[in-house]
């Protein structure tokens, strides 16, 4: 696997040409310390380092450059102009999300004020991203498990509950005691898992009843060969256990569990969401039965 960095080194003059500049730009706003090199610095620094990794990361351009011509040229400036596509938009969503949680993740590790405006940017491109999978499935009406309206209402809330268990994780870990007082994490997770298990039974029910491809597709989910991994895995695992686990403390108990077993299931419980969410997107790929046209 190359860098983008490779694939532009074919207009080697123009590539030089543009680093040293850079440089020299980055050089002359580092040594001076008056008021405009500072704003400088603050402007460009951060941007030119996410820059650099973007261009020196061999996944992205794994990511964004075709198998077949990748010394030819990069599919992904033919993809973006093209807003009508659904990957298209995915492309657009993904483009704007990755740099703005970056920026957010250094600033949090800086210790520096996060702007509201940013959050938000992030929060919007976040559910765009998260939602955008379904409508990418929902095109393809061949599919009637993937062509429904219900799919990206169910990655969205898969994608939240999947978010705070990786956030919950984190918490336990780093820091336990403060995060065990965070009750509106804890309810948020039990009512999405709720939600996730009442639009997943309604989209099955939609899809069965819609045709004999649909039918054929929950049949195989619900008690075909993907049955094992889809109770086990996505019911079991991802949404009943988790669901048990956060809802007692916080329902049943009220009180704040400290025990090393309380935390050991608490584990067990966030990293079941995270198990049943790959095998949520998983499943609904293999399962899928095409329509019959001939």
């Amino acid at each position: 696997m190359r860098s983008l960095l490779a694939y532009f080194w074919v207009d080697r003059p123009r590539v030089i040409y543009f680093v040293l500049c850079c440089c020299l730009v980055l050089l002359l706003a580092w040594k001076r310390r008056d008021a405009a090199s500072v704003r400088l610095r603050r402007y460009i620094v951060l941007p030119s380092a996410v820059l650099l990794v973007l261009l020196l990361n061999p996944v992205v351009a794994h990511l964004l450059v075709t198998k077949y011509e990748e010394t030819r040229s990069l599919r992904f400036f033919w993809l973006i102009s093209n807003p009508g596509s659904v990957m298209t938009l995915g492309v657009y969503f993904i483009c704007v999300y990755m740099p703005v949680a970056l920026v957010v993740a250094l600033l949090e590790i800086l210790k520096k004020r996060v702007p509201k405006w940013l959050t938000w940017i992030g929060i919007v491109f976040a559910f765009a991203v998260a939602a955008y999978t379904g409508f990418l499935l929902g095109v393809v009406k061949a599919f009637p498990l993937w062509n429904n309206a219900i799919l990206p209402i169910l990655f969205v809330v898969s994608a939240l509950s999947a978010g705070l268990a990786a956030t919950s994780l984190v918490g336990l870990f780093a820091d336990r005691e403060r995060f065990e007082h965070m009750w509106l994490i804890k309810k948020s997770h039990v009512i999405l898992s709720a939600v996730e298990m009442v639009v997943l039974a309604t989209m099955l029910i939609i899809v069965s009843a819609g045709s004999p491809e649909g039918a054929a597709s929950v049949q195989s989910l619900v008690a075909g060969q993907y049955a094992p991994a889809f109770w086990g895995g996505i019911i079991i695992l991802g949404l009943v256990a988790p669901f048990l686990i956060e809802g007692y403390p916080v329902f049943i108990a009220k009180r704040v569990e400290t025990s090393t077993t309380s935390m050991v299931v608490s584990v067990i419980g966030e990293a079941g969401v995270l198990v049943g969410g790959f095998l949520l997107r998983y499943l609904v790929i293999m399962a899928a039965v095409p329509v019959v046209l001939f």
